[in-house]
């Protein structure tokens, strides 16, 4: 990857960022890209990923469901479990794996990395 990667919040909020040689983005201090919330949704280079906060642990998946046109971000949290506000279907946050009907399909999940306070991210391959 080459250049900037536009990452705009849900909120639209740009955050520009360069990817390192690995293809890590610094999304920023922890505190600032969560504030008071437990999810984020964040569009990194035309990807939609929910990034969600459990137990001072973030995980990052597609945020969009594998079912429908809905975000995960805006789901009821239980756990490590994410409900996708359409069809109510359950998925795991850490491993973005389906856990119940009507889904039959795996979102991707993304890694994460935090150094010293700073949430740095890198996009998985389809």
């Amino acid at each position: 990857m080459t250049g900037i990667l536009p990452i705009v919040a849900a909120d639209a909020q740009a955050l520009p960022s360069l990817p390192d040689a690995q293809g890590w983005l610094t999304l920023g201090p922890l505190a600032e890209v969560f504030g008071d919330r437990a999810c984020r949704s964040l569009k990194l280079g035309g990807v939609q990923v929910g990034l969600f906060l459990v137990d001072g642990e973030v995980y990052a998946i597609d945020d969009i469901c594998s079912h429908g046109n809905a975000r995960l971000s805006e789901g009821e949290i239980d756990g490590f479990e994410v409900e996708c506000p359409l069809h109510a279907g359950l998925f795991d946050m850490r491993s973005g794996k389906a856990l119940s009907a009507p889904l039959t399909r795996d979102v991707r999940s993304h890694e994460i990395r935090l150094e010293e306070g700073v949430l740095h991210l890198r996009l998985v391959a389809a």
